[in-house]
């Protein structure tokens, strides 16, 4: 089993350029710690989970071997604490790592609910976003420009996984199909949220942190949607998504 401890090292030099593209352009991503690889697991065999494959074994120097590791089947490297925390991009390195391969976006038609996501640049939030859509019964997410990289490595640690908790498509433009699209919006024309038809087909969009959908021409079939609120002007993109979703779920349910 190698032991790379030296950053000169041709072995470490190629896995730090492998993890070097981001956003459309990335095809491996790393997992980095062992819960956020055990949450990987448990969601392995569903399509979201398998858009991930397990390349490599990543082991920080005397660090117990971990369960998944012999599962797995897969070749392992043995770091130096310098050089795991380096790839890591963290003060305190991880004990273990998983190198993943990334499958290209999901194609096709739309499910019944999606969840999408314009311009959050922030990953925390970006993960909150796909973790209320997942707990609510969204079966997809669509990211469209300025959106923050889901499966940067830090992104995925921050998040605890939340990209393969449902599947995850990149779009560049507002295309509406069948369903009912609304974007959430507290401005004049916004249809209120009790007031609004939130049946399947849907597409729930939530706009930019900090200046919402100022500057994004929104297509005629896309409605604007209010979560009305006392006291203060607007809600954090990520709470307002978690709203709706779940008010979309509980009518379904209902």
């Amino acid at each position: 089993m190698a032991l790379l401890a030296s950053k000169a090292n041709p072995r470490f030099k190629a896995l730090l350029a492998r993890l070097r593209p981001s956003g459309t352009r990335r095809t491996e991503t790393l997992l980095l710690g062992g819960k956020l690889i055990e949450a990987w697991a448990e969601v392995r065999g569903t399509p979201s989970g398998r858009r991930l494959r397990p390349a490599l074994w990543l082991r920080l120097d005397q660090a117990v071997p971990h369960p998944l590791e012999a599962q797995l089947g897969l070749d392992t490297l043995v770091l130096g604490e310098a050089l795991m925390r380096d790839l890591a991009e963290a003060g305190s390195p991880p004990e273990h790592a998983l190198l993943m391969d990334l499958a290209p976006d999901p194609a096709g038609p739309l499910p019944r609910r999606v969840i999408g996501a314009w311009g959050i640049q922030d990953p925390g939030n970006l993960g909150a976003v796909l973790r209320s859509a997942a707990a609510f019964g969204f079966q997809e997410a669509l990211l469209g420009p300025g959106c923050a990289d889901p499966f940067s490595p830090r992104a995925l640690r921050g998040s605890m996984g939340a990209a393969f908790l449902l599947p995850v498509r990149r779009v560049d433009r507002l295309e509406p199909d069948a369903g009912r699209w609304f974007a959430l919006d507290g401005g004049p024309g916004a249809v209120p949220l009790a007031e609004a038809d939130l049946s399947e087909p849907l597409r729930l969009w939530v706009g930019n942190e900090g200046h919402g959908w100022a500057g994004v021409e929104l297509p005629p079939a896309l409605r604007r949607l209010a979560i009305p609120t006392r006291g203060v002007e607007s809600l954090n993109a990520a709470v307002a998504a978690g709203i709706a979703c779940y008010e979309a779920d509980r009518r379904l349910r209902a």
